[in-house]
């Protein structure tokens, strides 16, 4: 199982030599009214989503060791499709390049943290193309793209919740483009609305999000709280990116491997990084809290030399504390039960 995610570094450098000679081709972008959509998937039918309780992929049940879940987590991956040549806005559900990058990066490094949380929910959506993100298309072209990739989540929960949730409570779970869909869909499910005493946590990071970006649902600051959210994104120590002011400055940030309002963690306190070869390093790395972002030290693991000079981690916004979100999302998991079981009790 392994050897299908493992990185050949070799290969990676001939792909970054590749692009970079082929940086100065102009390439034009068709507006998005140009392009026929792909077709709408239908939520009713298991083709319509990577992962569904009964049909977890091999390499998902490699971490799965609980068996009785009384709990639902709906994940929403993030942006797949960052290939420059690629002139889509949006992606057929029916690709099978980016359903395998779904499951084998998506699926494995990230939704795997929440496997012994809950039954694990992962609509096929039409994922805009990276560059919905960024001027001059985001006010235009991006909207529109983001907003169709948007519809498909909405209309996935909505089957999610009429053929398989039964009453469960729910985590949303998600990263970069995954959580600006998780955004809306918690203003139009869950905030202020009767679903949100279902809500057990939303793990949103990847995208600069205000405190108050919600009326009702709020941001959480201890490791055992329910009904809120949190949220970070992860730079190197020291560094702040270009677009901080317009991104970051001044949006939450949640440390995540204490789970509350500490503003520098060390490494023992670190549980657990999820490398591409599958394994688990612990105590890898420490983080600070900066006003919209978390910063963190250069990972402590066999393969460091090759993150030297990298100084975003947005990638890794979830594998860099795969088992800190893991332990966690338990723990809220059966927070909310003994809190609904008191509530039961006092009523």
């Amino acid at each position: 199982m392994a050897s299908k995610i493992r990185f050949s570094w070799g290969r990676i450098f001939f792909l970054i030599a590749l692009l970079g000679l082929g940086s100065c081709k102009t390439i034009t972008i068709p507006s998005y009214n140009a392009q026929k959509p792909p077709p709408k998937p239908d939520y009713t039918k298991e083709r319509s989503w990577a992962v569904l309780p009964t049909a977890y992929p091999e390499n998902l049940k490699h971490w799965q060791t609980v068996d009785s879940l009384f709990a639902d987590v709906f994940y929403i991956y993030p942006t797949l499709n960052v290939e420059r040549e690629d002139l889509r806005w949006n992606i057929p559900v029916t690709d099978v390049k980016q359903h395998d990058k779904i499951i084998n990066k998506a699926v494995y490094f990230q939704a795997s943290a929440f496997i012994n949380a809950g039954e694990l929910y992962v609509p096929i959506y039409r994922q805009a193309h990276l560059r919905a993100y960024f001027s001059p298309y985001n006010k235009n072209e991006g909207k529109k793209a983001l907003d169709l990739a948007y519809s498909d989540v909405k209309d996935a929960f909505e089957v999610y919740l009429k053929k398989y949730n039964n009453g469960k409570p729910i985590i949303i779970a998600a990263h970069s483009q995954g959580t600006t869909h998780a955004i809306r869909l918690l203003k139009d499910f869950f905030d202020g609305k009767p679903l949100q005493n279902k809500l057990i946590i939303a793990y949103l990071p990847g995208i600069g999000i205000k405190k108050e970006v919600f009326k009702y649902i709020p941001l959480l600051t201890s490791p055992t709280q329910t009904g809120g959210f949190v949220t970070w994104n992860t730079y190197k120590k020291n560094y702040y990116p270009k677009s901080y002011d317009l991104w970051f400055k001044g949006k939450a940030v949640t440390n995540p491997i204490t789970w509350d309002n500490t503003l520098e963690t060390n490494r023992d306190t670190h549980k657990g990084f999820l490398f591409t070869n599958g394994k688990l390093y612990k105590h890898a790395l420490k983080v600070y809290v900066k006003d919209g972002l978390l910063w963190t030290t250069l990972p402590r693991f066999p393969y460091r030399i090759f993150a030297l000079r990298k100084k975003r981690y947005h990638t890794g916004d979830i594998n860099l504390f795969w088992e800190d979100i893991r332990e966690n999302a338990v723990l809220r998991v059966q927070s909310y039960f003994e809190k609904t079981k008191k509530q039961y009790y006092t009523n």
